[in-house]
């Protein structure tokens, strides 16, 4: 898939149902996206570098202390930390790792 611009990449995305709005992020009010099992049939190739990007920040807040899991398990299953839910803690995180601890956090409550 060949995209012009980001925003005809998320368009074309969208439309190819690899892409669904999700909300609207409550900081920044930009919209918020979730990738569905589409995305590899669509683009195989973006659906790997979103799943090594969200393992290598999955791992990074895991060894940083905000995530409590067993690397060894195939599929591990992921909680939190009291760490994970101070915002002070949280602060000091790059925005992007923000991002994905907000997206972790979003997902183990939806699943509850």
């Amino acid at each position: 898939m060949n995209f012009k611009d980001e925003d005809d990449a998320i368009d074309q995305l969208i439309l190819s149902g690899a892409l669904e709005v999700a909300g609207i992020d409550i900081d920044t009010g930009e919209p918020i996206y979730n990738f569905t099992e589409k995305l590899i049939e669509v683009s195989p190739e973006l659906h790997k570098d979103v799943s090594l990007y969200f393992s290598r920040e999955t791992m990074a807040l895991w060894s940083d202390g905000f995530l409590n899991m067993d690397v060894t398990e195939k599929n591990p299953i992921v909680t939190l930390t009291k760490k994970a839910l101070d915002d002070e803690e949280i602060s000091k995180l790059s925005k992007e790792s923000q991002r994905t601890l907000k997206e972790i956090i979003r997902v183990i409550s939806s699943d509850k």
